[in-house]
């Protein structure tokens, strides 16, 4: 039976790695790194204590070169240890984890480590540890905590980052820096023109009352999320096509002209009744007369409202060639016959109220502008059915739904 060949033993490459994330060696010390082996991190550290001696990273580095030296004596026959230092930038965030990443890409290339002791000054770690564990495991962690410096660290740290908050952000940057901005900005000129000494304390509450209760009420009724929103519209806004815009105009502007000629059916009555009655039997007998002017205010502007609007939507359908529009243009021509309905039927209504006999030649022009209205109703029909049959060609078709 043949011998079962041992199998060969994986070596353990294990980098002992402290990070400086607010890049010190670089900016205090002047030293380049990564930092790789025990005599370049000894004198890095060295370095950057004689420059800052309270500086937390300094001693990171002393404890990541004491436990390299610890299990250095410690260490099995499979096992090979290294220690180095990596960087980041003052300016902290997105910069200083790519230049970290970068830097421990580096390392891997030169020493290709199989797992990683991390030493770090406590702050980073959340920062830190991800970004080194996405690539070589962590088996440890070694925090260093200079008495209290881990937490006058962090104040600091988070004191810093709503301050860069505060400027950086033109959301946070309004309030905090530009109310105040303006308020210096009123002191100062009050200050100038020599108001300091005749009553520019005076003046100065005005001010801050004005621009504070303009600024409250702004973002209380939220203006300025209005008025941006609106720009937004402004800058992105895309016309419709011609038809449309030429039907949404005309209707607009009939819509006016029939709220027009409500105020002057009101103004006709103001003018015709006067004075109005004060009891209710006085009312009763009014009615007709009032109802006489208020037609003869609205009627003609009323119908030319009416007609405008239809007026729109005959062009809209010439232009996309719909065969409603002879339906429409016949609609056009009976209302604007019903403006000589209108006036007849206020003349009627006119001569019951002063009268209570109402004579035959104002009946009898009532009675002909309705017929007259019907025969225009009737032979508009007979002009659709004409036109219709002869200007087929020019009608689009309409899609019948298909049979199941």
């Amino acid at each position: 039976m043949a011998k079962r060949e041992p199998q060969q033993q994986t070596q353990k490459r294990i980098l002992i790695l402290c990070v400086d994330r607010d890049g010190d060696l670089e900016t205090k010390a002047a030293i380049k790194t990564p930092l790789l082996g025990r005599t370049a991190n000894l004198d890095g550290a060295v370095s950057l204590a004689l420059k800052d001696p309270e500086e937390p990273d300094a001693n990171a580095m002393f404890e990541a070169i004491r436990l390299y030296d610890r299990l250095q004596g410690e260490k099995q026959p499979d096992e090979l240890f290294e220690v180095a230092t990596i960087s980041g930038t003052d300016l902290g965030g997105v910069n200083a984890d790519r230049k970290l990443v970068q830097e421990l890409n580096n390392l891997q290339e030169s020493f290709n480590a199989t797992e990683v002791i991390l030493v770090s000054d406590g702050f980073s770690d959340e920062a830190v540890l991800p970004l080194v564990e996405s690539r070589v495991p962590v088996s440890s962690v070694r925090r260093i905590v200079i008495k209290h410096s881990e937490s006058i660290e962090e104040t600091a740290a988070i004191f810093t980052k709503y301050i860069r908050l505060l400027v950086d952000n033109p959301r946070y940057a309004r309030i905090a820096l530009g109310l105040p901005g303006i308020l210096v900005l009123i002191f100062g000129v009050l200050w100038g023109i020599n108001y300091f000494y005749e009553g520019a304390i005076y003046w100065y509450g005005i001010a801050i009352v004005l621009v504070l209760g303009g600024f409250l009420l702004l973002k209380g009724f939220q203006v300025d999320k209005a008025t941006k929103d609106f720009y937004n519209w402004a800058k992105d806004y895309e016309p419709p096509a011609l038809p449309i815009q030429i039907s949404n105009y005309t209707v607009i502007a009939g819509i006016l002209c029939i709220a027009v000629s409500i105020y002057l059916g009101i103004a006709s009555v103001n003018i015709g009744v006067q004075p109005f009655p004060i009891d209710a039997a006085g009312w009763l007998s009014a009615i007709p007369t009032i109802a006489a002017y208020f037609i003869k205010g609205i009627a003609d502007l009323m119908i030319v409202g009416i007609c405008i609007v239809l007026l729109g939507r005959s062009i809209k359908l010439y232009i996309e060639r719909d065969s409603k529009l002879l339906r429409n243009i016949a609609l056009i021509v009976t209302i604007a016959w019903f403006s000589q309905i209108l006036n007849s039927t206020a003349g009627l209504l006119l001569a019951q109220g002063r009268s209570t006999n109402i004579g035959f030649e104002v009946f009898s022009e009532f009675l002909f502008t309705i017929i007259v209205g019907i025969l225009i109703g009737v032979a508009s029909v007979l002009l659709i059915y004409i036109v219709n049959r002869s200007a087929k060609g020019f009608f689009k078709k309409e899609e019948k739904p298909e049979e199941l």
